[in-house]
């Protein structure tokens, strides 16, 4: 890696852990270039401004992580005997490998933190450059469940995606015992995930007030 890449880097990772532990609005330019151990001018040269720096931390988590998705996807639409387990798997697998893969974890208290802050500009970026990913699991969820009205299958999908962001983050009270691999834990929460999410999506239509 060249220096002005290795610069680029250091940065992208000091923004992160900032934006997890502070928010956007709260982490400041000047704390950044103190944990990054660069100049004011570095971060301009790489990004430009606040708003693009932000951008690029999550392109450069999302990019891969949505590449991954994709590609897993193809794999299962169009099988005749593909089931809403595989189609789970496609979506829930590549993000747990992702937040055990050099501070996913973190990454995903930043993306969190993007919708409880309520950022249009930056929900407006995610929605822009990923959003026709979902669209694409919607759509496979969708042509397995249809039994569901659309606005019941949003409100299914959303509460997946929160249950995937929160074990991701974690946050959660179930940890990885000191006698149990790293990659043993993130089989038994994407087990755990996938089997609990199935149910949840094919539960019978509830008449809610």
């Amino acid at each position: 890696m060249n220096s002005s890449a290795s610069t680029k880097e250091r940065i992208l990772t000091a923004a992160e852990a900032l934006f997890a532990q502070r928010g956007f609005e709260g982490a400041s330019l000047r704390q950044l270039t103190a944990a990054a151990g660069v100049n004011l001018a570095a971060v301009n040269y790489h990004f430009g401004s606040k708003d693009n720096l932000v951008e690029e931390v999550f392109r450069r988590r999302l990019d891969q992580l949505n590449a991954r998705r994709l590609a897993a996807l193809k794999q299962v639409v169009g099988q005749p005997d593909a089931t809403l387990e595989d189609v789970l798997a496609a979506f829930i697998r590549p993000a747990l490998d992702l937040s055990h893969d050099g501070g996913g974890s973190l990454f995903m208290r930043v993306l969190a933190r993007a919708f409880a802050e309520h950022d249009d500009s930056l929900r407006k970026f995610l929605s822009d450059n990923y959003g026709h990913v979902m669209r694409q699991f919607t759509a496979e969820f969708a042509r397995l469940l249809p039994q569901l009205s659309k606005e019941e299958l949003y409100w299914r999908i959303d509460l997946v995606t929160g249950a995937l962001t929160h074990a991701m983050s974690g946050f959660g009270i179930i940890q990885r015992k000191s006698d149990v691999s790293e990659t043993t834990h993130r089989e038994q929460t994407a087990a755990h995930l996938i089997r609990f999410s199935a149910a949840g999506l094919k539960d019978a239509p509830g008449d809610w007030a």
